[in-house]
């Protein structure tokens, strides 16, 4: 099954082209970094109000594919 990933997004104007979460200044890596540190979902929330459960989960999702090294389309301009 081909998933795409709608709320991760890479443009090499946002956040120099570092994945990040709805075009927003919020890189995959941070919220991959603070579950790692022990923040729950609700945690990471409550700093950045802008994200939501979902960008979590898609966040998690993405890092699966990338470590299983399956292509995934990518949602954004890539100019």
């Amino acid at each position: 099954m081909f998933k795409t990933m709608d709320r991760i997004t890479i443009d090499p104007e946002v956040f120099q082209g570092q994945p990040c979460v709805r075009g927003m200044r919020i890189p995959v890596a941070l919220v991959l970094k603070l579950l790692a540190a022990g923040k729950t979902p609700a945690q990471i929330i409550a700093d950045y109000p802008e994200l939501e459960d979902e960008d979590i989960k898609q966040c998690i999702e993405y890092a699966a594919w990338l470590a299983s090294d399956r292509n995934v389309a990518i949602a954004g301009t890539n100019k």
